[in-house]
């Protein structure tokens, strides 16, 4: 008979449990490599290092890739003057705590910058106490003024409201609140005496009811600020042309009168911009393309250039923003893209962002452990409303007139 001794059941114990640690590590160690693998995009180049923060990114089967460099994650002292700004109401506490969430785990927990929060109506108790409880950065509340949330004086109220009847067929097309908060974050949110108190160099626009899906280990507020970058964005759409169809025959009228006037904003060199973002090289209409502004770093300041200013005055007047529905959104893009070079654009490829239905996850293995969001969901390439490669093919554009500016692209022909 064959004798079996009692310690070798603890033996294979043992041997199972090492086996197993032994899988822990390895999955440790190479498993995000493996998850990442699935969605790895046809144009990506990485380092061979693991800590490679270097990836290019574009639309599969076009040359004109992007290359990304993450910034260091090597500060922890350094601050920009900076902030995030809120047009929230009190209806929207639950979303905006969601929102405000997302912020601080993915980034502001290890930063502490500041939040101002403004509202058409007085902030409740519940609101300030519930939104100050989620951040270790200092919050501001401020309160927006029939000054700045009412129908200016030559507008003719009723028309309008025949017009949003018009206008049921597109988002938001009988709305009037909407139009208000597109008026006031076109021309008023950076000159509201609370924001222009705090003085902030550059802002983070955040929106109740938005994700953010990225660990973000670095200031983007200081990549900004170090590296010359006047406007950052992370999805680009289509607008739908039934909310602004007289928007760009404004804007060439604006670019023929100051210029009748001597006073000539756009005198960039039409290579040097961003021009072919929205519209073609002749430059006869728009393409609807536009940065979507629920997120948004910029410098304050380029809102309060003499460009701006004159240029959202002159739109006002116009009336297009209760007449028809133009958003703010449009108005941002267009205004920077003719007014900026293109090299003070940032594309933050790296954030993971949501609003609505439109996500932009990112397609990077370098971002795999990062990232918690799927990156086959994202519209960025394969949605035939994304502006994202017309983005990339005008910023790499060499094939243009070295010499015209945008003000003579734009003006008007003398009759």
């Amino acid at each position: 008979m064959i004798s079996i001794s009692r310690k070798t059941p603890c033996f294979y114990v043992q041997i199972l449990f090492f086996i197993h640690i032994l899988g822990l590590i390895w999955c440790a160690i190479y498993r995000p490599n493996i998850i990442s693998s699935w969605y790895r995009p046809q144009a990506e180049q990485t380092d061979e290092n693991s800590n490679s923060r270097v990836w290019t990114t574009g639309p599969p089967h076009n040359p004109n890739q992007l290359s990304v460099d993450l910034p260091p994650a090597d500060n922890r002292t350094t601050r920009a003057n900076a902030g995030f700004v809120v047009l929230v109401r009190n209806s929207e506490l639950v979303q905006m705590i969601q929102s405000m969430y997302d912020v601080e785990q993915r980034f502001n927990k290890n930063f502490d910058y500041p939040w101002l929060f403004l509202n058409e109506e007085p902030f409740t108790e519940e609101f300030k106490e519930r939104t100050t409880a989620i951040t270790n950065g200092k919050t501001h509340y401020g309160f927006v003024d029939e000054s700045m949330w009412s129908y200016p004086s030559w507008i003719n109220q009723t028309l309008a409201a025949e017009r949003r009847e018009l206008m049921s067929g597109v988002p938001y097309g009988t709305s009037e609140s909407y139009r208000h908060m597109c008026r006031f974050q076109s021309g008023f949110f950076w000159r509201h005496p609370l924001f222009l108190e705090l003085n902030w160099e550059y802002y983070w626009r955040v929106e109740p009811n938005v994700r953010y899906y990225c660990d973000i280990d670095y200031d983007p507020f200081l990549y900004m600020k170090q590296n010359n970058k006047k406007y950052g964005f992370t999805i680009s759409f289509v607008e739908n042309a039934g909310t602004d169809p007289s928007l760009w025959h404004v804007v060439r009228d604006y670019v023929s009168a100051t210029a009748e006037g001597k006073r000539v904003y756009f005198n960039r060199p039409v290579k040097d911009t961003l021009y072919r973002f929205i519209t073609d090289h002749t430059g006869e209409n728009y393409n609807q393309c536009h940065f979507w502004t629920n997120f948004e770093i910029a410098r304050s300041d380029l809102w309060r250039t003499d460009a701006y200013q004159t240029f959202f005055g002159y739109l006002d007047v116009k009336g297009g923003f209760f007449y028809e529905r133009w958003g703010d959104a449009p108005v941002h893009s267009i205004f920077a893209a003719l007014y900026l070079h293109k090299d003070e654009f940032h594309y933050f490829h790296d954030i993971g962002y949501r609003h609505s239905v439109y996500e932009h996850c990112p397609k990077s293995e370098t971002l795999a452990s990062r990232c918690y969001c799927d990156p086959a969901k994202t519209l960025d390439y394969s949605d035939g409303m994304s502006c994202l490669t017309r983005y990339m093919d005008a910023l790499m554009d060499s094939n243009l007139d070295k010499s015209i500016t945008v003000a003579e692209l734009l003006q008007y022909p003398e009759e």
